[in-house]
């Protein structure tokens, strides 16, 4: 990675933007997608699975008793691996279940007002798979969806070089409860649960990480009226490092990012030059048995190392960057953490590296990406929840209310809004 030594601010604040494809070709492709699913449906599905995956699904939807065989063709080993991470992510999540008490409130005498949770009823999941299956993906939406209730869980991941669906994610899928499982990915499987197909209903919310063209056309699917969770695009990992960091943890940790895809970007930020330098030999000695190297490889030519000799530099840049994945590797990692604002998820100590938020700690993996961190939480039980607000009011408490109600009401020359209110008040002199 390129190493900057203290640089300007001018120069830091460049270096948070992230690579990004040209938005406005983006654009014109998700409006000739979403077209594209509108007018065929299930054939344009077909057709740009073709194109862009040179495959030929042999399903767009799989069957419950199609899906409940595929599944056990999962090695056994890997379904242990499955259900203990279910486990622990259910375990987490159920912890959120307190939050959606309901708490009624007295606002004053005769006036009550309180909110309760209502599940999202139809949920559509994105599980990527373009360079390989994301199992932990399905895990990660699924769990809080089946905690929050959702009545109906679609599920779509793309095709695997026979046409088909991975076995542990149609194994993941069971587990969660999936409804329905579709064989289609990309921004095509978006525009189908955005929109609806004959064998992909339309959703009311979507949720998922993916590339950017995914991302692209979630933010498509808001123009349909379907809600998404965030934009969540490609993966990326920042590490502060000071002396007490292990540069072999470090590489790793950077390289668990890269190899994601060829967009994912990777950021070391160190408190000197012989950290900067060791994490990059170790990085380049790793990367030589990295089965998928030349993905890591394309990825690190995004990425970078910046050297800030103070920590405040390095909090102020981090919270300004944002990182989907922010990892303490420094002597004293909480009383750092103290000072993150702007993080998906943070990972404190040596010992804390990413991968375990992405597969079994607990923690949810789908997070906001491109520094969108600044104003978006990742995935979790209030993802999947509506909160209804209801109020119970008496006539005295209207008497007691009136007297705001009738003169804001008038000032705004809504006169209808104040009868709604001196109307019952009359009549129950």
């Amino acid at each position: 990675m390129r190493i900057y030594d203290n640089p300007s601010k001018t120069i830091r604040d460049q270096l948070c933007r992230r690579p990004a494809l040209e938005q406005a070709s983006l654009d014109i492709l998700m409006d000739e997608i979403f077209e594209a699913v509108r007018k065929d449906g299930d054939r344009a599905l077909i057709r740009y699975t073709e194109k862009f995956d040179n495959i030929t699904p042999q399903n767009v939807a799989l069957s419950l008793n199609e899906q409940q065989a595929i599944a056990l063709r999962t090695p056994k080993a890997l379904m242990r691996a499955i259900d203990r991470a279910y486990d622990n992510i259910r375990v987490f999540h159920a912890g959120q279940v307190l939050d959606q008490r309901k708490e009624t409130v007295e606002i004053l005498p005769g006036v009550t007002c309180w909110r309760e949770s209502r599940a999202i009823e139809r949920v559509g999941l994105y599980v990527p798979g373009g360079t390989a299956p994301l199992i932990s993906s399905a895990l990660m939406l699924g769990v809080p969806a089946q905690i929050a209730g959702c009545k109906e869980i679609i599920l779509c991941t793309p095709p695997n070089k026979l046409g088909a669906i991975e076995p542990a994610v149609c194994y993941a899928a069971a587990k969660i409860g999936a409804k329905k499982l579709m064989c289609v990915g990309g921004a095509q499987a978006i525009a189908a649960m955005a929109i609806g197909t004959k064998c992909v209903p339309g959703v009311d919310k979507i949720f998922g990480p993916g590339n950017q063209y995914v991302t692209a056309a979630k933010q498509m699917a808001v123009k349909y009226g379907v809600a998404i969770d965030m934009p969540a695009g490609p993966s990326e990992v920042m590490v502060v490092a000071d002396e007490t960091a292990r540069p072999d943890f470090v590489a790793a940790d950077l390289l668990s990012q890269a190899e994601h895809g060829t967009d994912s970007q990777v950021v070391l930020l160190a408190t000197c030059n012989k950290i900067a330098k060791a994490v990059n030999d170790e990085m380049s000695r790793q990367l030589a048995t990295l089965p998928r190297k030349l993905i890591a490889d394309k990825a690190l030519t995004n990425s970078f190392c910046l050297v800030l000799d103070t920590i405040d530099k390095m909090v102020n840049f981090a919270n300004n960057y944002a990182p989907e994945h922010l990892i303490l590797s420094v002597a004293l990692p909480e009383q750092l953490a103290t000072q993150v604002a702007n993080a998906g998820s943070v990972f404190l100590g040596n010992y804390s590296p990413e991968s375990a938020g992405d597969y079994a700690s607990g923690t949810n993996h789908t997070l906001p990406t491109n520094g969108w961190a600044r104003s978006y939480g990742g995935v979790s039980l209030d993802s999947f929840i509506k909160k209804i607000t209801f109020q119970t009011i008496t006539q005295s408490g209207l008497r007691s209310l009136a007297e705001v109600i009738v003169p804001l009401a008038n000032a705004e020359n809504l006169s209808a809004h104040a009868r709604a209110v001196t109307i019952r008040l009359r009549n129950n002199l």
